[in-house]
């Protein structure tokens, strides 16, 4: 059993990598902010902290169903910044109880390229949080806690076949480690 953890600031590429991994391992993705369109409307989507939490609860729940109904196709977790430790302590607590492996992918960039990829997708209109923008990007990195625990950590700036193949390995890897808690 594995569960993939993508963290990174907003417009740092998880979801490319997400759904590239997806295809390439087979792995299923849980994506944070289409699982919050889908359970609040429009009117009632407040994108604070206590909403991201219930979503990622509702996202560890359904990653425990899917893992367990199909242990060899491990679980991505996408949308989320993990920019808390709590976050991250809950997610590493969750695998751990599972009995998966859990590798974290930190998704880094420039400033200049995610303030590019986040007014690219707005203009777009393809990303269902209405509220990723460039100023959220610089809120959450002005607050953002450091990830202590074991990671990888890619450089989305890099060529996107090297960033996929780095992600791949670590998979891989982490796959055929042994489970700890």
């Amino acid at each position: 059993m594995q569960l993939i953890m993508l963290a990174g600031l907003p417009g740092t590429g998880k979801s490319t990598i997400a759904r590239e991994l997806a295809r390439a391992i087979p792995a299923v993705v849980l994506d944070k902010d289409r699982i919050r369109a889908a359970l609040f409307p429009a009117e009632r989507m407040t994108y604070t902290t206590a909403q991201d939490d219930f979503c990622l609860d509702v996202m560890l729940r359904t990653a425990t169903e899917l893992l367990r109904q199909k242990p060899e196709e491990p679980v991505i977790l996408d949308g989320r910044t993990f920019s808390r430790s709590y976050q991250v302590h809950l997610v590493k607590q969750h695998a751990a109880q599972l009995g998966a492996s859990l590798l974290i992918i930190e998704c880094v960039c420039s400033d200049a390229t995610a303030r590019e990829r986040l007014s690219r997708d707005a203009a777009a209109g393809d990303h269902p949080a209405a509220n990723r923008n460039y100023e959220l990007y610089l809120a959450i990195k002005e607050r953002f806690e450091p990830i202590r625990e074991p990671r990888l950590v890619v450089n989305t700036d890099q060529p996107f076949p090297l960033v996929v193949a780095q992600c791949l390995a670590a998979t891989r890897l982490a796959g055929s480690a042994p489970h700890s808690g």
